[in-house]
Formats: structure tokens, C-alpha cells, sequence
């Protein structure tokens, strides 16, 4: 057991069973866990292409912020790791398909499914401001459904964390879905950007899922001087949508970012969204009106063939591929030829160790308070007994020490008594005296001081 706690999640712990996704220099497919049967998707890209392209680093930095972020509309990260020929990321898997898809597909989704839309993928950028983190690559294709409907949103390969008060800079995204002040950016014309980017995507988006065409006629060849012109035409409302949505819509497609809508409490206001529980979206508890297919995968069956037919280094011959190389170089270390910046993240092990922590910390809480406690019940003042008892304490106390009552009473009454007593008779009883003699003793009442 011990051992077996000890060993790196790798590409053996998993059983491949399908293809579904691709993207430029990298793939998808269904995976099995073998220990607990659990299903993910499993998102790989080749080494060699990714350093070829330059974009080795960009796969690095995807990894570290998914370690570092979990949100129910997010894609979260859940293992991390490689061998000689790939960078793996085992995530969520979401069997509805990505929202191109489904437009490719000539789905009509209603004001309600895109407002619904609207709202939880808000708040997952909501979150990840609260992360310092823009996206910079929102549009259907990285925007995946799950079996009910509900969106998710992934690839965090362009996306970037922000510096406290700071701006990015890079021309990064697709065309069609960037902001104007990106391409200003780039002209050069405003220092900078930041979260709204993020929202003008998402009001495109919305658009398109309602149109199935997007706002502005804008192509990944389209010149900077150009694009800037046409985002500054009026964008064409269909005269059959309704008011509040094609309000909702404005508000997302401003051109300046500080009158866009950029948070939650913004999208709240809005007259479509007003009545909308946010906390009944987050908990995923309204119910999609568009549910995804469940009688096919929601995703192109070439690639399946493809993987089998076309790929050169199909994933499911990879053991036998990989033991024939190490059998070949049994002299040098299969570690050295490893990316050494890329994190091996396993995020059951981060919520034990996270558990551990709060556990920790509740009892470091619970032994401070007792403490504190302690020391209060310790510094507390000693409660003064009622007076009766008190008197009663004293009496035998000054007969057994044979000193004057009118001395252990308080000046008022020594002043009271002064007329009627003269002094105090201390002679004992004949029995007292022949057990114990006492001298007999007077107490002067002018002086205060006993004598024989």
C-alpha cells in the first residue's frame, strides 16, 4: 500500500477507449481510470511539434494555472503528466459536445439558453478575475457541454495572469471574437487591456448562439486598420428578438470597456437577467433548455478513424512503442529527456492535502481558544462572600486569639459603644483555667493598644 501511494500518476494508469476532439497541435480522447473506473478526457500533445512551434511554454503555463484553479463552469484540471513523446492533461470529461458543434449542427437556441449561457459562463469569468486571470480565447469551440446542457469553459492556452494593477499587452486570440481595445492595443493607440476582453467574447458568442451568424464580418486575415473600422458599425438586431435581450447584448458589445458589462452584479442588473437566483445558476439548479443528444457522442466520428487509420503514433500502441526505445537505450535515464518545467499535478492528492490543512488549522483554532479561555477563568477577580458569613468567620477567629471585638469592629461603632463599655472582661471560665491559664487582659479604649 505504501509503495503504491508512492508511484506518479502516468499514461498506464489509464485505458484509452476513443477519440473525440483535435486541435492544432494537439487531441483528445475518452479515458478510463483503472483503479476507480472513474471517465475523463484526456488532452495530449506531441513534445516535438509543441518545440517546433514554440509552443512548449504556453502548454507549461496552461498547467499551472488549471493547478491552480476549480470553478463548476470551468473544465478543471485533475492530473498532469508525461513521458518521452507527450505533455498529458487529464480533465473533465463533458460528453455534450462543444458549442461549435452544435451550430455547425443548425441547433436554434432560444433567448433563455443563451441567457442561461450568459450567466454561468459570467460566472466563471466572474472567478477568474477574482484569480487575476484573462482567458483571451472565448468562442464556441472552447465552450463544452455537459449532459444536461450546462457550459463549461476551456482551453487555457492563450490565457494569462495578470500582475496586481497591471495591463496585457499581446495581440493574442481569434479575430472574430476580440475585443476593440486588443487591436488598439496593437495599433498602439491605448496602453493596454484587461477582464472586459473577456465579456465582448462572450457577447459575441451570444450573439452567434442566437443568430448563428456573428455581429461583425471579421476573418483571421482581416487587416488591424480594418477590423477597428468595422467594429465601429452598428451591429444588426433581428426586429423578432426582444428588447431586454437585445439589451443584454449592447451592454456586452460595447465598444469601450468601461461601459461594458464586466461582472456578475452587472449582468444582474440588466433587465433580462433581473429575476434570474445567480446563486441557483452556480449550483447548476435551473434546468438548460437545450440538453445535448444522448443516443451518439456529440463530436465528429472520423477522428476516431483517423487516430486508428492516419496517425502515425496512434495513442493505443504507445506501451509497446515506448518499451521498444527504453529496451534500446537501457543505458540512459528515462527521466533526463523530460520536460523538467512541466508540473506532474494530481489534484486528488492537493484536496487531501488541502483537507489536512483545514483540519490543522481548525485544531490550532479550537487550542487557542481553550487557551485564551484558560486565562481568562485564571485572571478572574475573587467573588467577595456576603457579609453574614463573613461576620461569622470573624467572631471565633477573635475569641480564639483573645482580641478586643470593639477592635475588630470599624471606627462607627467603636465610637457608638464607647459610653456603655469600659472594657472587656477576658477572665476564663474555671474550667478554661485550669486546662490553659490565660493572663487577664484590658483593652484601653483611648489607646488602642492592649496591656497586662
Amino acid at each position: 500500500m505504501t509503495t503504491q501511494k508512492k508511484i506518479k500518476i502516468n499514461f498506464d494508469h489509464f485505458q484509452i477507449l476513443r477519440a473525440i476532439g483535435k486541435g492544432s497541435f494537439g487531441k483528445v480522447c475518452i479515458v478510463q481510470k483503472r483503479d476507480s473506473g472513474i471517465l475523463y478526457a484526456m488532452k495530449y500533445v506531441s513534445r516535438s511539434v509543441c518545440e517546433s512551434r514554440g509552443a512548449l511554454g504556453g502548454v507549461i503555463k496552461e498547467v499551472e494555472l488549471l493547478s491552480s484553479l476549480e470553478h463548476p463552469f470551468l473544465v478543471n484540471l485533475w492530473f498532469s503528466f508525461q513521458d518521452e513523446e507527450d505533455l498529458f492533461m487529464v480533465c473533465d470529461l463533458l460528453t455534450g459536445g462543444d458549442l461549435r458543434y452544435h451550430l455547425q449542427n443548425r441547433v436554434e437556441f432560444s433567448e433563455q439558453s443563451v441567457a442561461l449561457l450568459v450567466c454561468e459562463l459570467g460566472s466563471a469569468l466572474e472567478y477568474l478575475q477574482t484569480q487575476r486571470v484573462i482567458h483571451r480565447d472565448i468562442k464556441p469551440d472552447n465552450i463544452l457541454l455537459d449532459d444536461a446542457g450546462h457550459a463549461h469553459l476551456t482551453d487555457f492556452n492563450i490565457a494569462t495572469r495578470l500582475q496586481k494593477d497591471s495591463l496585457a499587452c499581446s495581440m493574442s486570440g481569434t479575430k472574430p471574437y476580440m475585443a476593440p481595445e486588443v487591436f488598439m492595443c496593437a495599433l498602439e493607440e491605448v496602453a493596454g487591456y484587461s477582464y472586459p476582453v473577456d465579456w465582448w467574447s462572450l457577447g459575441v458568442v451570444a450573439y452567434e448562439m442566437r443568430s448563428n451568424t456573428r455581429p461583425f464580418v471579421l476573418h483571421s486575415h482581416t487587416p488591424l486598420v480594418e477590423i477597428k473600422n468595422v467594429l465601429n458599425t452598428s451591429v444588426h438586431y433581428p426586429h423578432y428578438w426582444s428588447h431586454e435581450f437585445i439589451d443584454l447584448l449592447q451592454k456586452l458589445l460595447c465598444v469601450h470597456p468601461g461601459a461594458r458589462i464586466s461582472s456578475q452584479q452587472e449582468l444582474h442588473q440588466t433587465p433580462l437577467l433581473r429575476p434570474t437566483d445567480f446563486q441557483l445558476v452556480l449550483e447548476k439548479s435551473i434546468k438548460p433548455a437545450f440538453k445535448p443528444p444522448e443516443d451518439h457522442l456529440n463530436c465528429d466520428p472520423c477522428l476516431e478513424l483517423e487516430e486508428m487509420i492516419v496517425e502515425t503514433r496512434p495513442l493505443h500502441k504507445k506501451k509497446k512503442r515506448l518499451a521498444k526505445q527504453r529496451s534500446a537505450q537501457r543505458d540512459s535515464d528515462p527521466e533526463t529527456a523530460l520536460v523538467k518545467e512541466f508540473i506532474v499535478y494530481n489534484r486528488f492528492k492537493e484536496l487531501k492535502r488541502k483537507a489536512m490543512e483545514k483540519k490543522e488549522s481548525d485544531w490550532q483554532r479550537e487550542l487557542e481558544l481553550a487557551m485564551a479561555n484558560s486565562i481568562v477563568n485564571s485572571l478572574a477577580p475573587i467573588q467577595e462572600k456576603p457579609t453574614s458569613s463573613l461576620a461569622t468567620t470573624v467572631a471565633p477567629t477573635a475569641t480564639a486569639l483573645n482580641i478586643c471585638a470593639r477592635c475588630t469592629s470599624s471606627p462607627t461603632a467603636q465610637t457608638k459603644d464607647s459610653d456603655s463599655i469600659e472594657f472587656i472582661d477576658r477572665t476564663p471560665s474555671p474550667q478554661a483555667a485550669q486546662m490553659t491559664p490565660t493572663p487577664r487582659r484590658f483593652c484601653c479604649k483611648t489607646t488602642s493598644t492592649v496591656r497586662e
